[in-house]
């Protein structure tokens, strides 16, 4: 699903700035039913380009995380 948003956003605006790109698909992430080790390898790709630092960065991993209801 992220992947086709992203190829429909480069068709549309012609690939846009690479760093903008990294953003939308770090907030279109979600663990979902991945283990959360292959969820973290992931998220590290996805922040890879996209100058999100610390508290930003902390705050979109909690975020992209499943909620465990106890």
């Amino acid at each position: 699903m992220a992947r086709e948003f992203l190829a429909d956003l480069k068709k549309e605006f012609g690939g846009g700035d690479k760093e903008v790109l990294k953003v939308v698909e770090l907030k279109k992430l979600e663990q979902e039913e991945k283990i959360i080790e292959k969820f973290i390898q992931e998220f590290k790709r996805a922040v890879r380009g996209s100058r999100y630092k610390e508290k930003p960065l902390i705050k979109e991993f909690k975020r992209c995380m499943n909620r465990i209801v106890w």
